[in-house]
């Protein structure tokens, strides 16, 4: 007897191998917990295996068997997003899935806009986000885990393509009584001698200090974060200054303290936003479709952030 199983079973399975958890592979697919379980059980069934080591207090695991399940189902669901790619591209038709990548400090003001209007334009494509460090979507590209990603042209490598869209000048973050605050900009010179709190992410934070070249001494770095909202909140409580490159629509840290965002000035790089993609990758419709669809819409006036307040 053939064996009868469906692609939608084996992403579930997918979904809660690389998850560990029911609960958390149903937030990410948008599938109720019963409906993922029933998929598993129909799967381990089908296959006369066990995928999953079930401990009441752990969540789920992964057999033996089930890692090894797990590469085959990627590659099966890999190869069928091709035939999808295929039929499109026949039928000269913008349809499939569209995996995106997206640099984690930024994701939250572009991704969810950029998706909702993608996907009113192009109704059958289905687009995943993927919140990434720049050197995770460097690894994903390769990979092929996305199709395109939305990042900054911090040290593209030479196997990569950059498509730029919009060009983002640094900027200093401080609290609203911070002595500099009320300046209409800031000298790099005018910060060497100030507590700074580091976004300290893969690329960014080489980047950040790079800004403070053209001074005989390097930042007093006050404070370290990996994330952009904690780095907010204590640069609003007045911890130190930081930098940045693209700004939340409210001028308010998650905890309610107010954050000034002054222009650098000197000799400092912009970053520029665009998309990072696998050489060729353009010749997939949907990718295609995609990268002109942000070509349209990413820019200074359309996009939250991207463009300083009151100008």
């Amino acid at each position: 007897m053939p064996l009868r199983f469906t692609l939608r079973q084996l992403e579930y399975f997918v979904a809660v191998g690389e998850a560990g958890s029911i609960a958390l592979a149903s937030e990410q697919v948008n599938v109720s917990p019963p409906s993922i379980s029933t998929a598993i059980a129909q799967l381990e069934k089908e296959f006369g295996i066990p995928l999953f080591v079930r401990r009441h207090a752990q969540g789920l695991s992964l057999s033996q068997a089930g890692r090894q399940f797990l590469v085959q189902a990627k590659k099966v669901l890999d190869e069928a997003d091709v035939l999808n790619h295929l039929a499109g591209d026949v039928l000269g038709k913008v349809r499939g899935a569209l995996s995106v990548g997206c640099l984690l400090t930024f994701a939250q003001l572009v991704v969810p806009r950029l998706r909702r209007s993608f996907e009113t334009r192009f109704p059958e494509v289905t687009v995943r986000q993927n919140e990434l460090t720049q050197a995770q979507i460097f690894d994903w590209l390769r990979r092929a885990e996305i199709d395109l990603a939305l990042t900054y042209d911090l040290e593209i490598p030479a196997d990569l393509d950059f498509l730029p869209l919009a060009e983002l000048p640094p900027h200093v973050l401080l609290a609203e009584d911070h002595p500099l605050a009320g300046r209409a900009e800031i000298a790099v010179a005018d910060l060497q001698d100030l507590p700074m709190i580091l976004l300290d992410l893969p690329y960014s934070s080489d980047y950040f200090l790079s800004l403070f070249d053209e001074l005989p001494i390097r930042p007093r770095i006050a404070e370290r974060t990996r994330d952009m909202a904690v780095m907010r909140s204590l640069v609003g409580n007045g911890f130190g200054f930081s930098l940045a490159n693209i700004r939340p629509l409210s001028d308010t840290s998650p905890d309610g303290r107010r954050v000034v965002s002054v222009p650098l000035t000197g000799t400092v790089r912009s970053l520029r936003l665009g998309l990072a993609m696998a050489p060729g990758a353009r010749s997939i419709l949907n990718i295609s479709a995609f990268a002109e669809h942000c070509r349209e819409v990413v820019t200074a006036e359309t996009i939250p952030g991207l463009k300083a307040p009151g100008t």
